[in-house]
């Protein structure tokens, strides 16, 4: 597929965006794919084997409304910038270099990150179904990806996720009934009722919900604002198709997710204890338990297209952040960018990415730590980024000093560097009922206006407060995202309400757009990018 829309002389704008004119369907299927990671797929299990039946729901179904939630914030973007590549290049657009270099920076290091779980997973499912040893498996993953991503860049990624997602749907619309009913399904939910505590049997489990679905509530809401891999289709897809796609993406997503996390609430019932004690163990666990050895390759293929959809979208988000932000905007400057050299900078970019990615992976490390960062770097931004479009007052000193600000109060909550008892404890209940008041307004925000966002928000506050203050430090994770998200809106906005000074939205526009002006990146293939509108 790659090859077929292979051009001799690609151009750098098609390289980053595919010319702002990819069709509904790519773009569903790309969006769905690249929400969708093996990592994504076992975590959804592992909630499920976790928490009991409710467990999947939390994982799946608010990473799902996630997609549904930006795609207002989307078309906004999308208004003020029709032609941007990155989000970092609009922020350098909106205050300068320092909120760009925040926002490129941790997509950097949050891609590079993800790029190596994907190459982890991958090579340990070929480690365990093949001869193959994990290192051959991380190469192989790595190579595949690379290969078909390194010419055409978002091009071929967007392209080849359509191949991938219609596969995954189709393989666990098989694969799941087959694992339920090898299993003794119905039977071992009776039998096994014994295996659940009262929490995980119940559908609505508090303890599920202040564990995983809370917490992922806030993850996800920053996840999707701030990465680039979601940026880079928002700034693709064809501008009046955005609600369809993201609509669409919202249903792909939460049924694939939710199908897969139920494995693991039916391995908590048969009773099975994961390999080596790891709960990502479970989905391949399951697999290989369960299905004859067609089945079992057509569960590869899934897990593959998975972790690949994920891998080539990294790819092809920090080619382009390099090329669109480092080299587009603070090497060269946006009127001497060379678009021939551009799309060497792209190349180079994946190319470094990949091995850096393979090293990292060979090591397994735990890379827990560093996705927590990243997560909470992502929240930190979420107010700052989203006030910046809308908000003329937003100055660059405060989107700056509140992102780190948050920083600082997040990292020693969530890594329990301070003590949490008496007041600070209260401290830190009182901005996280802030916070929640915070992620409930944007949600409102986005589609109903800054006054119904403002009611929800404060009616959140109120109604939180009574149950939150002086427990809600207990939940570390819970409690620490969303003091992320309440330090950074307090401090952006009292630093920006004064403002003398009023931001002209136009200039975004006149300040981000095409770097190959001769061969505007419009000239994709319409057979291939655009027949399923």
């Amino acid at each position: 597929m790659s090859t077929r829309i292979g051009k001799k002389d690609e151009d750098a704008d098609a390289y980053m965006t595919a010319g702002n004119k990819v069709g509904f369907g790519i773009s569903a299927a790309s969006m769905t794919a690249t929400w969708i990671w093996a990592s994504s797929m076992y975590a959804s299990a592992t909630s499920g084997y976790t928490y009991g039946i409710s467990g999947p729901i939390h994982y799946g179904l608010w990473g799902a409304l996630m997609i549904l939630f930006i795609y207002p914030f989307g078309r906004r973007i999308r208004k003020v910038a029709p032609k941007a590549h990155t989000l970092a290049e609009v922020m350098h657009a909106r205050h300068g270099r320092s909120s760009q270099l925040m926002l490129a920076g941790s997509n950097v290091v949050g891609s590079v990150i993800s790029l190596m779980s994907n190459f982890i997973a991958g090579g340990a499912l070929i480690a365990l179904l093949s001869p193959l040893t994990f290192i051959q498996g991380v190469v192989i993953v790595a190579g595949g990806v690379l290969l078909y991503t390194l010419w055409s860049g978002f091009r071929a990624s967007v392209l080849t996720d359509f191949a991938q997602v219609m596969a995954m749907l189709g393989a666990v619309a098989v694969l799941v009934p087959a694992i339920f009913f090898a299993a003794g399904f119905p039977a071992a939910f009776t039998s096994g009722a014994g295996n659940l505590t009262e929490q995980q049997g119940s559908f609505f489990s508090s303890d599920a919900f202040l564990n995983q679905g809370a917490p992922y509530i806030a993850a996800v809401l920053a996840y999707a604002i701030g990465n680039q891999t979601i940026a880079q289709r928002l700034f693709a897809v064809r501008e009046d198709l955005i609600k369809p796609t993201f609509i669409t993406a919202t249903i792909g997503y939460g049924a694939m997710v939710i199908g897969v996390g139920m494995l693991g609430v039916l391995a908590l019932y048969l009773g099975m204890e994961p390999m080596g004690d790891d709960p990502n163990n479970l989905v391949p666990q399951m697999a290989a338990s369960f299905l004859p050895p067609i089945l079992l390759a057509v569960f590869f293929v899934m897990i593959i297209g998975a972790l690949s959809s994920t891998a080539d979208s990294d790819l092809a988000a920090l080619s382009s952040i390099v090329m669109a932000d480092v080299y587009g905007q603070n090497v060269a400057g946006k009127d001497k960018a060379n678009p021939r050299t551009m799309l060497l900078v792209g190349r180079v970019t994946m190319i470094v990415a990949t091995a850096v990615a393979v090293a990292f992976a060979s090591l397994q490390l735990n890379i827990l730590d560093l996705l927590v960062f990243v997560g909470a770097l992502w929240g930190a931004l979420v107010f700052p980024v989203i006030a910046s479009f809308y908000w003329d007052k937003v100055t660059n000193k405060a989107f700056t000093v509140a992102v780190i600000a948050a920083l600082v109060a997040f990292l020693p909550v969530r890594f329990g560097l301070v003590p949490l008892g008496g007041g600070v404890g209260i401290v830190v209940d009182v901005l996280a009922v802030i916070g929640i008041g915070v992620v409930l307004g944007l949600m409102a925000f986005g589609f109903f206006g800054l006054r119904v966002a403002k009611i929800v928000g404060a009616v959140a506050i109120v109604l939180a407060a009574p149950f939150a203050v002086g427990a809600l430090h207990e939940y570390a994770t819970l409690s620490a995202s969303l003091l992320a998200y309440a330090v950074s809106t307090l401090v952006c906005y009292f630093m920006s309400f004064r403002a003398k000074e009023s931001f002209d939205f136009a200039l975004i526009e006149q300040r981000t757009g095409d770097f190959d002006q001769d061969d505007v990146a419009g000239d994709v293939p319409a057979v291939t990018m655009t027949r399923t509108n």
